[in-house]
């Protein structure tokens, strides 16, 4: 099944006109209400590591080869015995599918179409089996449960679904102070009020399009992929009860998983070495260095500044990859050259999705490969895994 994106010239203007991935961002402020967008641009009390995680990128240059063939250059990526048409994918982000029409659907079958992974949100307001079925390459990120029972649920739901690589979220031990989205009117649950009603009313185009589509066809939303049976309703008080009792998870509880689970099983929100190795010890597959997009504990590092020595820890034992600030093909390339095999971007696709629905998410995507095939050009290497430390050096 694919998803119309509504009015299809405008979708297609839209797309058209967006050069960078940024010009999404632009467009999505206006298009969607305050709450919405300052949840999905803010992260937590000043927003230091949102910033580090932009910044990072800064503090390295190249030094590019001349005078190679390059013409047979490529972007294909191998990654877990599949071959991907570049070195990134649609990282995990939550209620999707309240900023784009059946969101979560639409970014799977725009990553299924542009050859790239992406991974489903355990904050998913649509059943993780329906957008497996539109991209059975799909990846599922879990916040695990607090109890065993329900983390082996979970993990066979999971199973049952296809799903092949199981990812881990571990930096969300309790609930961080996010007053940005309180100052820009977003609350976990949603509380409905004037102001809430004002913001729709002011974005006529996202009520119709996604909330009152959404409403008249699917009913009111609820957190379907938390646990193995269906969680509460965005506007539900036991929303905040069911996604905050993980303070005493440990490694014993990876363990656990890493039994239970015969796909690929990896690790996201490493940001220390020992972290990385004790994760390749109990038998991950593989980790994501990340910070969780600047929206857990404030002032964490980015990602790009730990990311050279968690690799060096590790070796090629695992598989290292990387989110956090991505929005060039040079952001990317720097990525690769510190040891990241493979990088996953998160809100710049959302936007594309809430603007311009699924043409929008093919468009990012479009972007982002073109951009890494000339810059590969430019810097003088045919293949991702040419691109190493030897290209780089500090700004």
């Amino acid at each position: 099944m694919t998803i119309s994106s509504g009015n299809t010239d405008r979708s297609t203007r839209l797309c058209r006109d967006a050069l960078c991935l940024d010009d999404f961002e632009m467009r999505a402020r206006r298009h969607l209400p305050k709450p919405l967008f300052g949840y999905i641009a803010g992260a937590t009390e000043t927003n230091a590591s949102l910033r580090h995680n932009a910044e990072a990128f800064q503090a390295y240059a190249f030094r590019p080869r001349v005078l190679r063939d390059v013409s047979r250059r490529s972007t294909e990526t191998s990654l877990f015995g599949n071959t991907h048409a570049a070195p990134f994918g649609i990282a995990p982000m939550g209620i999707s599918a309240l900023m784009a029409y059946r969101g979560d659907i639409v970014l799977a079958q725009g990553a299924d179409r542009s050859g790239i992974p992406m991974i489903i949100s355990g904050s998913s307001l649509i059943p993780l089996e329906e957008i497996a079925a539109v991209s059975p390459q799909a990846w599922f990120q879990a916040y695990l449960p607090g109890e065993p029972d329900r983390i082996d649920a979970l993990i066979d739901r999971v199973a049952a679904a296809g799903i092949g690589t199981l990812l881990l979220t571990v930096d969300t031990a309790t609930l961080p102070n996010r007053e940005n989205n309180v100052r820009a009117g977003f609350s976990t649950p949603l509380r409905p009020g004037l102001r809430l009603a004002w913001q729709g009313i002011s974005h006529p185009r996202w009520t119709t399009g996604t909330f009152l589509r959404t409403i008249v066809r699917h009913g009111i939303p609820h957190f379907e992929n938390s646990y193995a049976t269906r969680g509460a309703p965005i506007i539900s008080s036991n929303v905040t009860r069911d996604f905050g009792k993980r303070d005493h998870l440990n490694w014993s509880h990876l363990e656990r998983i890493r039994k239970r689970w015969s796909g690929k099983l990896v690790v996201k929100g490493i940001m220390h070495p020992d972290d990385a190795a004790r994760a390749a010890d109990t038998g991950a597959d593989g980790v994501i260095v990340s910070n969780h997009g600047g929206r857990q504990l404030d002032g964490t590092a980015s990602p790009l500044q730990v990311l050279p020595e968690i690799a060096a820890s590790v070796g090629d034992s695992i598989a290292v990859m990387i989110d956090g600030g991505i929005r060039r093909g040079t952001d990317i390339m720097k990525a690769l050259a510190l040891g990241a095999c493979f990088v996953f971007v998160g809100r710049p696709f959302l936007y594309a999705a809430a603007v311009a629905g699924l043409p929008g998410v093919l468009r990012a995507a479009d972007i982002l490969k073109a951009e890494l095939h000339s810059n590969m050009a430019l810097l003088g290497v045919t293949r991702v895994t040419d691109i190493s430390t030897d290209y780089i050096t500090r700004a």
